[in-house]
């Protein structure tokens, strides 16, 4: 095994981590702007598979990253399975909402996602060709209930109200729409680990909002339910889980689902990350998205930081959250130097 991000994920620990960055493909690069352009709009780009992966490969190409993550996004499930989806110029993702059973009830079986999301999986395939050897192809699907919050409100919320609503007022729909999404991931996923994806990871961004019972039930529960579905049918396909803002609910997270490596957001001290969550095995993260912005010295010495924090076990080196369009690829470059510069 020679890939630098799979030796992480199989517990090795090696002298420079592996790096890769959430968002990697986004607005930050010029040559992304240019082909979101020639796509004409955001779910054109994820729909054409052609153009799809080539906005993969343009980090790749210019930073040389260890692994590429597929471009496509978390909300392609719901239009999957029926809700109406469509994008606002600056901002952000608009959806059909499920708040009723009348809402609920016209949605597609979890195993008729398949055909509506047949693009995606020939992205993976042209970029199981296109990639260089040493480059790791990761899939990916938002968590049930991130997703779930998107479909409930109908848009991104701060404190993810109605989904937290629906949840209290009408539980049984609220139960039988994470059931849903679940099924769904499982199939999405499963079918992107035949196109091609060595790794899959799910995003559960909105995780810090739940607690108690409610983290154990709609955050820990259907993200073990996935992964232990998707071993089954590719046992030896690693998966990360990134539970964001969970704070002390990271502790005993990946055991508890079976997840093979734990990614961390930006909020967690990546000392205390080493001592209490990397005995578990591999961790991914987990630097601030603004020194990409900022860059300098800081960004400099909180790379070295991290990097010396997490050297005595497995570590992906990554950001703790997604790159923001405002960033300076400048700084991703000196992010990437400052990793490997005791590289031999």
């Amino acid at each position: 095994m020679t890939k630098k991000l799979l030796r992480t994920l199989a517990g090795e620990t090696l002298d420079t981590p592996p790096i890769w960055m959430m968002r990697q493909a986004g607005r930050y690069l010029p040559e992304y702007r240019a082909t979101r352009a020639e796509a004409g709009d955001f779910l054109s780009l994820c729909y054409n598979p052609e153009l799809a992966a080539e906005v993969t490969l343009q980090p790749i190409r210019r930073f040389g990253f260890d692994a590429a993550i597929l471009f496509a996004d978390i909300l392609l499930i719901p239009q999957a399975l029926g809700a109406d989806l469509w994008f606002v110029t600056g901002e952000g993702p608009r959806l059909s909402t499920i708040t009723t059973e009348a809402d609920f009830s016209p949605l597609k079986p979890a195993d008729e996602v398949h055909d509506h999301l047949a693009p995606v999986y020939e992205t993976l395939r042209i970029l199981t060709r296109e990639l260089p050897a040493e480059t790791t192809l990761i899939g990916f699907a938002g968590a049930p209930w991130t997703v779930a919050t998107y479909m409930i409100a109908g848009r991104g919320t701060p404190d993810q109200g109605p989904a937290h609503a629906l949840k209290t007022e009408n539980p049984a729909l609220f139960d039988r729409l994470i059931q849903r999404i679940t099924e769904a991931t499982i199939t999405y996923l499963s079918a992107q680990i035949d196109a091609g994806a060595e790794v899959v990871k799910l995003f559960d961004s909105w995780a810090g909002s739940l607690s108690g019972e409610d983290f154990d039930r709609y955050a820990l529960q259907p993200t073990k339910t996935i992964i232990a579905a998707l071993k089954t049918r590719h046992p030896d396909t690693p998966v990360i889980a990134f539970p964001r803002e969970a704070k002390d609910r990271y502790l005993g997270f990946a055991k508890a689902t079976g997840a093979n490596c734990l990614a961390i957001d930006n909020s967690v001290d990546a000392n205390w990350a080493a001592t209490h969550l990397q005995k578990d095995g591999p961790i991914q993260g987990n630097l601030a998205p603004k020194h990409m912005i900022t860059g300098g010295a800081a960004l400099i010495e909180e790379t070295r930081a991290i990097v010396r924090a997490f050297q005595s076990g497995p570590h992906i080196f990554n950001l703790g959250h997604g790159i923001t369009p405002d960033a300076d690829p400048d700084n991703v470059q000196l992010m990437i130097e400052t990793v490997r510069e005791n590289a031999s």
